[in-house]
């Protein structure tokens, strides 16, 4: 019976186009920059150790990659529009993955310091680039699930390797995470080059070309979307561990189950979000998801003291978080129809920036002495303020058919 079930789900993927070889290098791709964005976190205190700095200092390390990411994006991107999109992609991946190697051999907190804002680098303009890809890969009224396989690698980093390359760096040295993240790349890598399709260039831009698309207010509205609406949820992330711990009276011990948790429900929302972008519009679809993220958001600051439906309102928050993914990465791209690759750069730059944020003004009313549950309900009027924002969008913006970006995939015949 249980052969019989898995045989038919298999077709049933099969025949909606979910399993596509060609997709696969970029969420492979993914789950290398998920974990290695991730990972950290969980091992500071380690990293502080060896390294002979603070914990606060170790921190460092994760605005050093974040500054990576946003300064990175936009660059890379506006100097390789002009190469093939397969070449671009194994370039970052190249960077990506030594500077990875480096980490785990960094001898001191400086050279760290300096190696993670390298590793940031490649971060948004492969998933610039890999968005582009993915959109073009599909076929029409699927674009926006194709983009959400990509992101898959990102979830399930969250979902399964974030904790298992944890409890390794735990259990016998920090620096095997980044020797696994560096594998991780390799495999890309390979995969890249046996399963993606090469596409031609596109040698009429050049890089102030790329940026024409921020002088309308379409793009902006898209970029303050993601990056208040969207934080809303990082002030939730970003103190789930005191608030499941402290609120929630969830043994410390118990809370890498709550991340796997989470992480499930990252990885059913990621998907989720593509398939009703491309059914109901994109701008519907985020409306609709940051009504859900504003609801979820406020049973969190209400509920987290009953332990059940804490669990549950953590699950339905992950899968919040990744659902938006997809439908507001489209909504970009209509908003720069001759800059894609730019306009999804600079939503990776947006991305890091809700998470910034998200952490800042949740941690507001803790430094006041409120509970932990007072950040989600930050978080509320954050996500709040990025649904007025959406509904205006889908105002003057919504498009009559989810059918109508412009994406086809070209062979390159060079």
């Amino acid at each position: 019976m249980n052969i019989s079930f898995e045989f038919c789900t298999f077709k049933i993927l099969n025949n909606i186009g979910m399993i596509d070889k060609r997709i696969i290098p970029l969420a492979i791709g993914g789950l290398g920059i998920g974990t290695t964005e991730f990972t950290v976190m969980g091992l500071l205190p380690d990293i502080a150790k060896t390294l002979q700095i603070t914990i606060p200092e170790t921190g460092h390390l994760i605005s050093a990659y974040a500054l990576g990411v946003v300064i990175g994006a936009p660059i890379l991107i506006g100097y390789s529009v002009k190469f093939p999109s397969k070449k671009v992609l194994i370039a970052l991946m190249v960077i990506f993955t030594i500077f990875n190697a480096l980490s785990a051999i960094a001898p001191d907190y400086t050279s760290m310091l300096i190696i993670r804002f390298l590793s940031g680098l490649p971060h948004g303009a492969f998933f610039g680039v890999g968005t582009v890809v993915a959109s073009r890969l599909a076929g029409k009224g699927k674009e926006a699930f194709y983009i959400s396989l990509m992101f898959t690698g990102l979830t399930v980093a969250n979902l399964a390797m974030v904790p298992l390359v944890t409890y390794i760096g735990h259990t016998f040295n920090w620096r095997w995470y980044f020797a696994i993240v560096a594998v991780i790349g390799l495999v890309a890598l390979l995969a890249l080059k046996l399963w993606l399709p090469a596409m031609d260039k596109n040698e009429d831009t050049h890089f102030l070309e790329e940026l024409k698309f921020l002088k309308g207010k379409q793009a902006w509205l898209v970029l303050m979307i993601t990056a208040i609406g969207f934080g809303g949820l990082f002030t939730w992330f970003s103190y789930i561990t005191p608030l499941m711990t402290v609120v929630a009276g969830i043994q410390s011990s118990q809370m890498a189950y709550v991340m796997v948790l989470a992480g499930a429900g990252m990885v059913v929302g990621n998907l989720a979000g593509g398939f009703l972008s491309d059914k109901l519009g994109p701008e519907k679809t985020c409306s609709l998801l940051l009504f859900l993220m504003m609801t979820s958001l406020a049973g969190v600051f209400f509920l987290s003291e009953y332990q059940s439906v804490a669990l549950g309102l953590t699950f339905i928050c992950g899968a919040l978080s990744m659902s938006v993914a997809a439908p507001i990465n489209i909504m970009m791209m209509k908003a720069a129809p001759k800059s894609e690759m730019m306009a999804a750069a600079f939503m990776q730059a947006a991305f890091n920036i809700a998470n910034a944020m998200g952490a800042f003004f949740g941690g507001i009313p803790l430094e006041h002495g409120l509970s932990f549950n007072y950040p989600s309900l930050v978080g509320v009027g954050m996500t709040f303020i990025g649904l007025i924002v959406s509904i205006r969008y889908m105002y003057l913006y919504r498009s009559s058919k989810p059918e109508q970006l412009n994406v086809e995939c070209v062979p390159s015949n060079k």
